[in-house]
């Protein structure tokens, strides 16, 4: 859990993926964005935080217990 910034922050949803790099390139050319690219969380996985085209944070997760 992280401390909201500002009363307006928007609460990130997450998705699960068998790709994070894979669902970035499809989150793009349906026009959406990615807004902090694939980060490694060590020993759980990795995530990336995208934008739709209407404005909407949401994440992707990739679990894989050998991130470093």
């Amino acid at each position: 859990m992280m401390v909201g910034k500002s009363p307006q922050q928007p609460i990130t949803n997450y998705g699960l993926v068998a790709s994070v790099e894979e669902y970035m390139k499809k989150v793009e050319r349906l026009g959406g964005s990615i807004c902090m690219p694939k980060t490694e969380v060590p020993t759980m996985g990795y995530f990336a935080v995208c934008q739709d085209p209407e404005g909407n944070p949401f994440g992707l997760w990739e679990s894989n217990p050998a991130a470093a």
